[in-house]
This record gives structure tokens, sequence and C-alpha cells, in this order.
């Protein structure tokens, strides 16, 4: 191969690689930070099902600066959680479709339909959906008040 065939070849090769690039950046498939973890939301549904107001929750338990929340959260095939700390925000998560991998520091657990697992103030992960169909869990977790 002569020298003008090479770098017709390499132009091509990295035409087609940042192509590639920009399209899984683009995507918001691939964005992550040095860590190897996701610093945004990808394919991600939030439904709120139901809420215990911060009034009540001073009347009831003395934390009126809070709310009790329930949601179901959805994670598209591919889809992603970002980074994120559970230090003000306790909760309980049920998995109630398909599967999360969740990711820490210290490896990746992945949960399945019917596992329950807590988020509590040592809890700094995120969350990808590797399987081919939607899953979801229902999260019961104690907020800030807007």
């Amino acid at each position: 191969m002569d020298c003008k065939e090479h770098l017709a070849r390499t132009t091509v090769r990295t035409a087609i690689l940042s192509a590639v690039g920009v399209t899984l950046v683009f995507s918001g498939g691939l964005v992550r930070a040095d860590g190897g973890y996701p610093t945004e939301h990808a394919g991600l549904h939030v439904e709120q099902l139901g809420v215990v107001p911060a009034a009540s929750m001073a009347a009831q338990v003395g934390m009126g600066d809070h709310i009790l929340l329930l949601r179901r959260i959805t994670i598209d095939p591919g889809g992603q959680i970002a980074h994120h700390s559970a230090a003000e925000t306790p909760g309980v998560v049920y998995m109630e479709s398909g599967a999360w991998t969740e990711g820490r520091e210290s490896g990746e657990i992945v949960h399945r339909a019917g596992d329950t697992f807590i988020e509590d103030a040592d809890t700094v992960h995120w969350f990808f959906n590797r399987g081919d169909e939607a899953a979801s869990a229902l999260v019961c977790d104690i907020k800030p008040a807007p």
C-alpha cells in the first residue's frame, strides 16, 4: 500500500470513528464522568403515585420540611440514572419488573423484579438498564419539601 492509499484509509477511519463518537454523545447513552458513571439521565420516566405533604409530615412525625413520596421509575433499554447520593433522601426501592444494574464505587449489583433494596445516608450510586425491555421500580423516599 502506498502513502496516498494509507492516508485515504486513515482519513476514512477517523471520519467514521468521529461520527460514531458524536452520535453516542448526543444520544445521551454514554455521557459519563471520568469515574465511568453516567452524569445525565437517559431513557428515564418518573410517575408520581402519591405524596404525604409537608404539613402532614410536620403534624405526624415532626418533619415539616420534608415530604414522603411514592414514585414508579422506569428505565428504557439502554437507559440510565445519573450518579447521585441518597444522603438527604432515604428510601426503599422495590423492583417491579425487569432488572436494573446498580453501580457503586465498589462494583455492580443487579436488582431483578421482586428484589428490594434501601438507599441510606451512605448510598452513592447510579443505574443502567442493560436488558431488552423497560424495567421499573416503586420508590418510596423522604425528600426535602419543594
